[in-house]
This record gives structure tokens, C-alpha cells and sequence, in this order.
């Protein structure tokens, strides 16, 4: 009797009759009832989030950001949240919020103190404060509402910092646009700076020259003043001199000018008598009975006489008019050489101080040189000082960010939240339940390994009986089982995928793996069934629970504790996960092989421990023909 005979004789037994068929079909659809009901409600149950209860509250009283307009942020994140349809939000007062989640009428509720946007704000008023946001949860409700509800106030949390961060953020790029005006003034005012330093340094050397001509041309005067000072110290006592003479001078011409009057005045008689007498004699002559002719020849005669006299008379007139003018004018250089004198001492004096002076603007000049000297260098220094400022602050200006309205926007989202997180995913489940679908294929898979060995008998005792090498028979018992097993993951693949909807990257190599997984199992089970009997059923039992601890099926199997490490690394489970992760999902590797190395040594495993069984069962004793436990 071959192995293929046994099998089939197992299941022509288990479908003799309705009632037996029909305990066949249902071992058949175990795996799908527990596999496809369980993915398909999770299936996505984030996407149903908006039918979970939630109750947000404010109490915010509001308060003036910095450029003195009025907010109400826990306003604005109340009608945000109310709008966004995340969850089934109810805006209600801090009471009822808080009964609502103790009494299971709200999953969680999010309240925002009254001092909420004073807090956000404070930081523009430089005396910062932290905000906080009141997250009401109860566990006894839902434990992963709470933790749904810790992510969204997070989110909450992260969204107004993003807001407020940007807006700060936005003031600040604004200040550094005020300090580019300002900037931009101060570089304008350096150039005007540099420009009239370099004027000034012009002027300065300009002056320097017209400092250092003076300082000549005061030298030179001092020098002159000096040499007038020298030549007129015997001034005042020359002029007195000079003043005694011109006054004996002026005193004698006024003398002989006295006598020339006296002579002219004399002269002048003498030509009025002379005329006297010429009439006298005319008449006289007429008289004495002369002719006209006889009488002017006298006459003529006597006017030829008188010439000489007449002459004289005329140079003796203008000799009294000009020593009367040498008389006054004597007296007028007498007068001034007297004035002189007198003036001569204050002249004198004058010219001393004008040469002490010249002294004391020669000395000045000189100081005024050399000032002007220091000055140039302080001037050109002030023009190479007024230039390395203009051009720092022209640097500086180009490296003082000035952006327009949408850079200045972006860029401040940019700071308020930096960090933007592209998935790149090698592999992508999709939706939670597609996520944990190798989990749930995998214990379905196992269940219904489990459960097949309720009906199927894993040794044939007819077999058994008629001498039939173990091999035979522990391939007999365990093919039954495996036949079973693939019609339970054909059917659950099925089901998962077109009632489920859940995508398989890779149908064929999954429907592979899984027929080796089902065979996998099988023979562990058939072979724990086999060797231990019904104690077998037990262990297959507790070898579920193991595997569901430790296999790593929700969480990464690295959080698991450490004790539980090596049943992780030694049971099949984990590795029939890891399988369908890759096929499922669309990050298939050479990885799998590994997997599937591990199930086929479970596969050989399980068939060697049922052909062990098998020998042993050839032998029969007194707790097989009646044993203690029988399941």
C-alpha cells in the first residue's frame, strides 16, 4: 500500500456521507472565515476616522500680536479642526467635553486654555511663554483611540507651531528688510561721507598751501616791519627838527612876504599919482594953449618915461603875490612838519606793534603750517576711512537679505517647518489591513492546519496493520492533510483578493509560497499529532501562541522582549510573514529564498518526526489500544 493510497482511502473516509462532507468543506473555509473577516475589518480603518467622536473646546480669551492686531488662535485651530472631517468633531464647553469622554460619548477631546494665544504670541514682546493644549482621553473607552488621539493632538501641536513659526518667522524677514532700508540709507549717507571727505581732503590740501604762503608771506613781513621798525626809531626826533625849521622858514618868508607887500603897496601909489599927474598935465597942457597934436606928443613923451616905472610896478605885484604864496605855503609845511612831529611818536609806535605783531603772525603761521600739515594726514586718513566704510557697507548691503512678498512667504514656511519627508517606499502595503494581511494569512494557515487533525487521523492503523513501511504511512497520513491544506489557501487567496481587495504584487509566486507554507504546517502539525497524539493537539496549541508573541506580525519582531528572541528565530512562523511580505507587497528579493530554505527544513522535519511516529506505532501496547486521553 503506497502513500498515495493511504491519502486517498483518509479522504474517502472523511466524505462518506453528507454530515462528513460537509465537516470537510468547513475545515476547508476555517482559514477563510478567520483570515478575510479579520483583513476586511481592518481593512482601512484610518479611512473611517471621521466616524469617531471627538470634542474640542476653547476658551481662549485671544490677544495683540506685535503689530497690534487682535488674534484668536485657539479660535482659528477650533474652526480648523471643526472643518478639516479628520474625526466626527464636536465643538462643546469644557464640561461637557470632559463628562463626554468619561462617559464613552467622545473617544477623546482636544481644550485650549484661555491664555492660549497670549502664550503663542508673547515671544514678539520678547517675554516668551509656552502654550498648551489639553488632550482628554480614557482608555477604558478605546485604548488605541487614545493613542490616535495623542497623534492628533501632536499633529494639532505641530500645525500651530508651523503657523506661528511662520508667521514669526515672517516678521523676522521683515526686519531684515528694515535693516536693508536701513543699511541701504547708511551706504547712501557713506558715499556722501566719502564724497566730502575727499572735498574736504581737496580743501585741506589747498589750505595747506595758503597755510604754508602764509606762513612765508608772514616772514617776509616781519622781516620788512622789523627793517621799517629799525629805520624810523630816529623818526620822532628828526620830525621835531624838521618841524623847528620849517617854522623859522615859515616865519622869515612871512617877513620878506610882509615887505613885498609894503614895496607893492608903495609901487602902487606911485602908478595912481603917475596917473594922477599924466591927467594933470593933458589938462595943463590944454591950457597952456597946445595943440592936441603938441600935447599927446608930450604925452607920448611922458608915457615913454613912465614905462620903466610901469614895468616895475608889474614885477613888483607878482613878486608881492608869489612870496605871499611862498609865506603861506611856508606856513603850511611848517604847520604839517609840526603834525609830523607830533604824529611821529604814534607812527613810531604803531610801526613797533605792526612788527610785534607780523612777529607774532609769522610764529602763528608757523603753527598753522605745521596744523595744517597734521591736518592733510588726518583728512586723508578721514577720506580712506570715509571710502572703507561706503564700500563695507555696500558689502555688507549685498549680503543682507531684502526678499519680495512670496520669497519672503516661502522662505518662512521653509523655517517654520524645514524638514519635508519624501516616502520613498521599496515596498508598500497600501492600507493597514493589506499590511497586516501576512500576519493573519500566516495564523490562518496555521489554524487551519490545526484544525484539519480534528477529523483527519495523522497515522493509518489499517495501514499500520497490514506492515506497511513508515515512511509510507507518515506520507500517507500527512498528504490527506495537505490536500486539505492547499484547497484552504487556494480559497483564502481568493476570497482575500477579489472580496477583500487586498493587491498581491506577485499572485503566482504567493499562491506558491503559500501552498508551502500550508505544507510547512501540515507536517509540523501531522508529525506533533503523530508522535504525541492527542498531548500533539495541545502542543500544536501552544505552538500557536507562541508563534503569535514572537513571530512579529504587528510590530517589527526586534521589539519584542529579549526572552523571546530565539522562539523567533526557531519556529517557522516569522519566516512564513517574511515570505508574504515580499510577495505581497512589491519588494520581492532574493531574501525569500532563506524563508523558504527554513519551511522546506520544517517540511522535511515534520515528514521525518511522523515517519519516527510511524515506527514506533508498529508496536502496539496496552496505552494504544486504550489510551488515557483521547481528543
Amino acid at each position: 500500500m503506497n502513500a498515495f493510497r493511504i491519502a486517498l482511502n483518509e479522504l474517502r473516509r472523511l466524505s462518506a456521507g453528507t454530515l462528513p462532507k460537509l465537516a470537510m468543506a468547513a475545515l476547508v473555509l476555517v482559514p477563510l472565515l478567520y483570515a478575510s473577516f479579520y483583513l476586511y475589518a481592518n481593512y482601512d480603518p484610518y479611512g473611517r476616522l471621521d466616524k469617531l467622536p471627538a470634542a474640542v473646546y476653547t476658551t481662549d480669551a485671544g490677544a495683540k500680536d506685535s503689530g497690534g492686531a487682535e488674534r484668536n488662535i485657539g479660535r482659528e485651530v477650533t474652526d480648523e479642526l471643526t472643518k478639516s472631517g479628520t474625526f466626527q468633531w464636536h465643538e462643546v464647553s469644557e464640561k461637557d467635553a470632559n463628562d463626554g469622554v468619561r462617559d464613552d460619548k467622545y473617544s477623546f477631546a482636544i481644550g485650549i486654555p484661555r491664555d492660549f494665544s497670549a502664550a503663542l504670541l508673547s515671544s514678539g514682546n520678547f517675554t516668551p511663554q509656552q502654550a498648551t493644549i489639553t488632550l482628554s482621553t480614557n482608555d477604558s473607552n478605546n485604548y488605541l483611540a487614545g493613542t490616535i488621539a495623542k497623534q492628533v493632538a501632536d499633529q494639532v501641536r505641530k500645525t500651530i507651531q508651523e503657523k506661528v513659526g511662520s508667521e514669526a518667522a515672517d516678521r523676522f524677514l521683515v526686519g531684515f528688510s528694515t535693516i536693508y532700508g536701513k543699511v541701504s540709507d547708511a551706504a547712501n549717507g557713506a558715499q556722501q561721507l566719502a564724497d566730502g571727505a575727499a572735498k574736504l581732503q581737496t580743501g585741506q590740501k589747498q589750505l595747506a598751501d595758503g597755510a604754508s604762503q602764509l606762513a612765508t608771506g608772514s616772514g617776509t613781513l616781519a622781516t620788512g616791519l622789523g627793517t621799517l621798525k629799525s629805520s624810523t626809531a630816529e623818526l620822532p626826533s628828526q620830525t621835531q627838527k624838521l618841524a623847528s625849521g620849517a617854522g623859522q622858514v615859515a616865519d622869515g618868508n612871512q617877513k620878506v612876504a610882509d615887505a613885498a607887500s609894503v614895496a607893492a603897496s608903495a609901487s602902487s601909489d606911485i602908478q595912481g599919482k603917475l596917473d594922477s599927474y599924466r591927467t594933470q598935465l593933458s589938462t595943463d597942457l590944454h591950457n597952456a594953449g597946445l595943440t592936441d597934436a603938441q600935447a599927446n606928443e608930450i604925452l607920448d613923451r611922458a608915457d615913454q618915461l613912465r614905462s620903466p616905472v610901469d614895468q616895475a610896478n608889474t614885477k613888483i605885484q607878482a613878486a608881492n603875490g608869489d612870496l605871499a604864496k611862498l609865506a603861506s605855503g611856508a606856513r603850511q609845511v611848517s604847520d604839517g612838519a609840526q603834525q609830523l612831529a607830533a604824529a611821529s611818536p604814534q607812527l613810531t609806535s604803531g610801526i613797533a606793534q605792526a612788527s610785534d605783531g607780523a612777529n607774532q603772525l609769522r610764529d602763528g603761521a608757523a603753527k598753522l603750517n605745521d596744523g595744517e600739515k597734521t591736518a592733510v594726514t588726518g583728512t586723508d586718513q578721514l577720506a580712506t576711512g570715509a571710502t572703507q566704510l561706503r564700500d563695507g557697507l555696500s558689502a555688507g548691503l549685498k549680503q543682507i537679505p531684502n526678499p519680495d512678498d512670496p520669497t519672503r512667504t516661502a522662505t518662512a514656511n521653509t523655517i517654520a517647518d524645514p524638514v519635508a519627508v519624501t516616502s520613498n517606499g521599496v515596498a508598500s502595503a497600501g492600507t493597514y489591513g493589506a499590511g497586516l494581511a501576512p500576519f493573519f494569512i500566516s495564523l490562518a494557515t496555521w489554524i487551519g492546519a490545526f484544525v484539519l487533525f480534528l477529523l483527519i487521523r495523522p497515522l493509518s492503523t489499517r495501514a499500520l496493520t497490514a506492515g506497511a513501511s513508515p515512511i509510507r504511512v507518515a506520507l500517507g497520513g500527512w498528504l490527506s492533510s495537505a490536500v486539505l491544506g492547499i484547497a484552504q489557501v487556494v480559497v483564502l487567496f481568493a476570497a482575500v483578493t477579489w472580496l477583500v481587495g487586498i493587491h498581491i504584487a506577485h499572485p503566482l509566486g504567493a499562491i506558491g509560497f503559500a501552498i508551502l507554507v500550508s505544507l510547512a504546517f501540515t507536517s509540523v502539525v501531522h508529525a506533533l499529532n503523530a508522535f504525541f497524539g492527542a498531548v500533539g493537539k495541545f502542543l500544536g496549541l501552544v505552538l500557536l501562541v507562541l508563534q503569535l508573541v514572537s513571530a512579529g506580525g504587528t510590530f517589527p519582531w526586534q521589539t519584542i522582549p529579549d526572552a523571546l528572541y530565539p522562539l523567533h528565530v526557531v519556529l517557522p512562523m516569522g519566516y512564513a510573514i517574511d515570505g508574504f511580505r515580499h510577495l505581497l507587497y512589491t519588494g520581492a528579493s532574493m531574501q525569500i529564498l532563506g524563508d523558504i530554505g527554513v519551511l522546506v527544513a520544517y517540511l522535511v522535519g515534520g515528514i521525518l518526526l511522523s515517519t519516527l511516529a510511524a515506527r514506533k506505532h508498529r508496536v502496539w501496547s496496552v496505552s494504544a489500544l486504550k489510551p488515557e486521553l483521547s481528543l
